[in-house]
């Protein structure tokens, strides 16, 4: 899976602005989490749009990889490749020991 570094570091600036608007229930509850974690609102508000942009972009590719894991599976399935000599000779012997012919 691929790895995402999405952290926010103090020497990349911020140049880039989002805008949202709100309700007021929204706003107080936002203002409210900030309060509880020590952080101003805006910072909450990108860490907690981050952490949730981080969260999806990360189940999509575990997605990706489960079905492109389904298909080669599938695919191994109904092409199983031709048994190899050692095991060829292993079912032998295991034929003899059982008395299975």
């Amino acid at each position: 899976m691929a790895s995402h570094n999405y952290a926010v570091t103090e020497r990349e600036p911020k140049k880039e602005r989002l805008e949202a608007r709100v309700t007021s229930e929204q706003k107080k509850s936002i203002e409210k989490a900030a309060r509880i974690r020590g952080t101003s609102v805006s910072d909450f508000v990108v860490l907690s749009a981050q952490d949730a942009a981080v969260r999806v972009i990360r189940d999509s590719e575990v997605l990706q990889l489960n079905e492109e894991a389904r298909r080669v599976f599938a695919t191994s399935l109904m092409n199983p490749p031709a048994p190899k000599r050692s095991l060829l000779n292993a079912a032998t012997r295991y034929k003899k020991r059982a008395g299975i012919r």
